[in-house]
């Protein structure tokens, strides 16, 4: 085995774990989910079927990431957040042919009890505060808090805000890189 995995934590047949993975106490990973190389899933953790994480995907405890949900290269979730699945749950409906997709783009940071509401797409290396409600996609780059999420500023690559000057140009104070926020939208030039 390539990847570690606690003795109190449950692993079903039929996942895919990748090299240097690490799953740690309590955890369930269920059948049928895709969990890439150098991941960190964190105590009390549960990855339901069809669930798919990037590489280096770091995971906080008491986090629920459910069916529909895809996370990319190098995503944050913070201590206790939650994703949902289906917009308009009920106990005597079965919705599982309703499920939304969440896609959490790579480098994504979600703050310790955040909520995702389904069928939104987090951008990449956005930065979602903690105990935010996202109820409509995020960003690349953005800063969002609060319930319901708002956008606030946004973020470099590093997670530091980015204060833009008359040319719409940021700067990094951790590394420099330079960020060009035009027509609404940040990228990072340099």
């Amino acid at each position: 085995m390539e990847y570690f995995v606690h003795e109190t934590a449950v692993v079903d047949p039929g996942c895919e774990i990748g090299a240097g993975t690490k799953i740690w106490h309590f955890s369930h990973i269920m059948t049928g989910c895709t969990i890439g190389e150098s991941c960190n899933i964190g105590q009390n953790v549960v990855i339901s079927p069809q669930v798919v994480l990037g590489r280096n995907v770091k995971i906080q405890n008491n986090v629920s990431v459910y069916t529909g949900v895809i996370c990319e290269d190098d995503v944050f979730l913070g201590p206790s957040a939650v994703f949902t699945n289906v917009i308009n749950p009920r106990s005597h409906v079965n919705r599982r042919a309703e499920y939304a997709a969440t896609l959490v783009r790579k480098g994504a940071s979600i703050g310790a009890n955040a909520t995702i509401v389904c069928g939104n797409e987090i951008g990449a290396y956005s930065l979602i505060g903690a105990g935010a409600v996202v109820t409509k996609p995020v960003k690349a780059y953005a800063l969002v808090v609060g319930n319901p999420a708002r956008q606030v500023g946004w973020v470099s690559e590093y997670g530091h805000k980015l204060n833009f000057d008359h040319k719409g140009l940021a700067q990094c104070i951790e590394t420099g890189q330079t960020y060009r926020f035009e027509n609404g939208e940040v990228t990072r030039i340099s």
